[in-house]
């Protein structure tokens, strides 16, 4: 069965028509969804997932008691072993939710790191996200290195400096560059 990632910024609390049909389009195809437990664009997900009904859905988070479920759907705990609160502990449960999944669906504010490493993350797996960038209300592939770096061009300088000192970019990027290198050798 496959499993798609649906995630997004923090700062966007309403899904696009176009998401919507996107979603909408998951659920047609019964895939099973992974999705976290952050209020914004998780919360949203769910909630757009409980209206359409549905049923193959699994809310991740950090430790004991997801933060949202709003249909009370199966729960994956994991448990990290960063300090409570802390971004590497909320960081976790979208490693796993990398990891699980098949393809990513990435709703992004141009600005998001933890949006932005959820793409990455799912490329480091070889991993394809379909990116819904919300200032520009359309949608790009990101299936390699150079597909990344062109969604890059969407960050402001200040975004791109914040996602520098929070998640280290520019050697994230380079590590998958080298590693798709290495695989095309």
């Amino acid at each position: 069965m496959t499993t798609v990632f649906i995630a997004g910024s923090i700062s966007i609390m309403h899904l696009h028509d176009k998401v919507k049909m996107r979603i909408e389009n998951v659920i047609a195809s019964d895939f099973d969804v992974v999705v976290g437990d952050a209020d914004g664009a998780d919360t949203s997900i769910q909630d757009y997932l409980l209206q359409k009904g549905a049923k193959h859905v699994t809310v991740y988070c950090s430790g004991d008691q997801a933060r949202n479920n709003l249909a009370d759907w199966p729960v994956r705990n994991v448990y990290p072993d960063a300090a409570r609160g802390s971004r590497a502990y909320f960081t976790a449960k979208d490693l796993e939710m990398a990891r699980a999944s098949d393809y990513g669906l990435m709703i992004w504010d141009c600005k998001s790191t933890g949006t932005l490493s959820n793409i990455i993350e799912l490329l480091k797996y070889d991993k394809k996200s379909v990116v819904f960038v919300n200032k520009h209300k359309d949608f790009f592939n990101v299936s390699d290195s150079p597909g990344l770096e062109s969604l890059l061009t969407f960050m402001s300088d200040h975004a791109r400096i914040k996602a520098e000192e929070k998640i280290s970019l520019s050697s994230r990027i380079a590590s998958l560059r080298q590693k798709q290198y290495a695989l095309r050798v």
